[in-house]
């Protein structure tokens, strides 16, 4: 057993070195793996690092080596189960706060798109209202008709000025959880119907055929009748403006395990696969392959229709998807049956 201070440090290191090198590489080989091995291999290197120095320094005929390795044995036996536990917790909060730090960018970026796209979308009907109320009150516009079609005008964009102040608040609501929804049984082949009707003149005026396919039985589920006909009206109204003239919107309903489910198809251009994870955004309106038809008398929307859907489901305790087809895509909002 060496006695000098400087022979004690170099044969220490040269007994410790191999085993942190070694540890290194078994980290590194499993560093694609489970937490658990990683862990695991970080508090048992320490350790063997420390046996391996005692080795190397005191001989494998030391008295105080099988006490030594009985120690150094009953503490990793309690360190690496408390590390595995502990890095556990940590990563599992790393990965919480990534998630909420996440969300937080997500919501600010989606507040600033809303602010962008209503600015834009609010300053357009202004725009225009503006300009026909100066021609009315210079004159410009004398004749009857003239007069008449310009008053009916001034009044469709006050209608879509009112519903984009609707959805505004609306959206609000939502994302302050001040949403509050009074919920009794309701059929839901009654509400597609209230809907169909609803949306059938807008359907007419883009030349979109819309019908809809239901079972006889009833379709109980717990929601507030129009919240759910909310849901089902901007679904209905965003096939429709997304779907070109000629093609087809279609309304279903139905129930399996336990779950009821009604889905909204259409014949458009689909929805790119990089939208599909912020189709439910406030305000996104994705790329150009899906831009609204603009057909005569049809608003484009606010855009927010969708984010608005998907809020008033998460209040029913529901949920909303959406998939490409082979032609257009599906939109589908399932709710628990009421139980019999």
């Amino acid at each position: 057993m060496p006695e000098d201070a400087g022979e004690l440090i170099v044969l220490t290191l040269a007994c410790t070195v191999p085993v942190v090198v070694i540890g290194a590489l078994v980290l590194r080989a499993t560093s694609n793996r489970s937490l658990t091995t990683s862990m695991a291999v970080l508090v048992l290197i320490p350790t063997l690092s420390a046996l391996a120095g005692i080795v190397g320094v005191s001989g494998l005929m030391s008295n105080g080596l099988r006490r030594t390795a009985i120690v150094l044995a009953v503490v990793a036996a309690v360190t690496v189960p408390a590390a595995i536990l502990l890095g556990r917790d940590q990563a599992r909060k790393t990965v919480w706060e990534k998630q909420i730090r996440e969300q937080e960018r997500s919501a600010e970026r989606s507040r600033r798109e809303l602010v962008a796209w209503v600015s834009h979308d609010l300053r357009t009907p202004l725009a225009g209202i503006r300009a026909m109320a100066e021609a009315l009150s210079d004159g410009v516009v004398s004749s009857r008709t003239d007069v008449a079609r310009y008053a009916d005008q001034i009044g469709c964009e006050t209608h879509r000025l009112a519903a984009m102040v609707d959805d505004l608040f609306e959206m609000s609501k939502i994302n302050a959880g001040a949403l509050r929804l009074e919920l009794e049984p309701v059929d839901l082949r009654e509400l597609i119907d209230e809907v169909l009707a609803a949306n059938r003149p807008s359907a007419d005026r883009a030349r979109v055929a819309l019908d809809a396919e239901q079972p006889e039985s009833r379709i109980e589920v717990t929601a507030s009748d129009r919240a759910l006909t909310r849901v089902l009206t901007n679904l209905v109204s965003n096939a429709i403006a997304h779907t070109p003239p000629g093609g087809q919107v279609s309304i279903s309903a139905g129930s399996c395990d336990g779950h009821a489910w009604a889905r909204v198809d259409d014949t458009g251009p689909g929805i790119a696969e990089a939208d599909l994870p912020r189709i439910f955004e406030i305000a996104y309106r994705g790329t150009s392959a899906r831009s609204p038809v603009a057909a005569a008398g049809t608003p484009t929307g606010s855009g927010m229709g969708l984010a608005i859907a998907a809020g008033l489901m998460a209040a029913h305790r529901g949920e909303i998807t959406v998939e490409n087809r082979d032609l257009g895509c599906r939109f589908e909002v399932r709710l628990p049956l009421v139980a019999n």
